[in-house]
């Protein structure tokens, strides 16, 4: 049996010894907490990738221009990445982090643009596995079994860049992850301009999740919040963004766990769309 969006911590406890575990913690106001908390204490055998290091790559395209804050790095470079964790075509393997699936939503939508069906969020991260009786150990994790690069395969993905997604406004809806106030502009802590992009509208990634457990919510609930901001667009035509591509993979995952398949992302998100100056933002609810 293989997982496709989540995957319980009872279910991990109980899967396949090949499964690859993956840790993605981490934290945007001090970058070396999450691999700090790793190696603290981490499921045994896991592996653990960086944001910054791993999950990214150079902010700035080959002509100068500004990608974001967390633009995807080639796939060349993540196919290596993945292969340093032994993960080959097949392979299952669970995303998590300490976080509620912010940091591991990223990893399961980067596998997925490789073209890996196999990948799922372990739901509830770190709390739930302990929760459910799992250990932790503060053991280092053995290198993986050397391997090939992950192959070139069809991405399950789809990207949206900044100018396809100008050229779509009004036509496809927008849906923005980030928190309320940054959505209307009333606080910008980390990008050039407060606002958001026109017509865009605004799910916090954090609705997705149950407050009393920290666990996404059952697939009909999200389904039933989810549906009525396509209006009369198919899922398909969504395209996600957040301040810099890594949270809108959040409602990604969350609509793909209710059924919602196809929507696209745009990796470059608020933190690329603002530091264009041309480009219209719109600020209020």
């Amino acid at each position: 049996m293989s997982f496709s969006t989540l995957i319980s911590a009872d279910q991990l406890l109980a899967a396949n010894p090949a499964t690859v575990v993956i840790d993605t913690s981490f934290d945007l106001t001090d970058a070396g907490a999450g691999e700090a908390s790793w190696r603290a204490g981490h499921l045994p055998g896991s592996f653990y990738l960086h944001l910054d290091r791993d999950l990214c790559g150079a902010k700035t395209g080959p002509n100068g221009e500004f990608r974001g804050r967390h633009p995807l790095p080639a796939r060349t470079v993540f196919a290596a990445t993945l292969a340093r964790c032994g993960v080959r075509p097949g392979t299952q393997v669970v995303a998590l982090d300490r976080q509620g699936g912010m940091y591991a939503a990223r990893l399961w939508w980067m596998l997925r643009w490789m073209g890996h069906a196999e990948v799922a969020v372990l739901d509830g991260g770190i709390a739930a596995w302990t929760a459910a009786g799992g250990a932790l150990t503060a053991d280092a994790t053995p290198p993986a079994p050397a391997t090939p690069s992950y192959p070139e395969r069809p991405p399950l993905a789809v990207t949206v860049g900044a100018d396809e997604l100008a050229a779509r406004l009004g036509r496809s809806p927008v849906l923005d992850a980030r928190a309320g106030e940054r959505f209307r502009g009333e606080v910008e802590p980390l990008d050039h301009a407060a606002g958001h992009i026109p017509g865009a509208l605004n799910r916090f990634f954090k609705d997705n999740l149950d407050a009393s457990n920290g666990r996404f919510k059952p697939a009909e609930q999200l389904r039933a919040e989810l549906v009525p901001l396509l209006g009369t667009h198919a899922a398909s035509e969504l395209v996600h963004q957040c301040g810099s591509g890594v949270t809108a993979c959040h409602n990604l995952l969350a609509m793909e766990h209710a059924g919602l398949v196809g929507s696209a992302l745009y990796p470059g998100s608020w933190s690329e769309w603002s530091a264009d100056p041309s480009r219209a933002v719109a600020q209020g609810a």
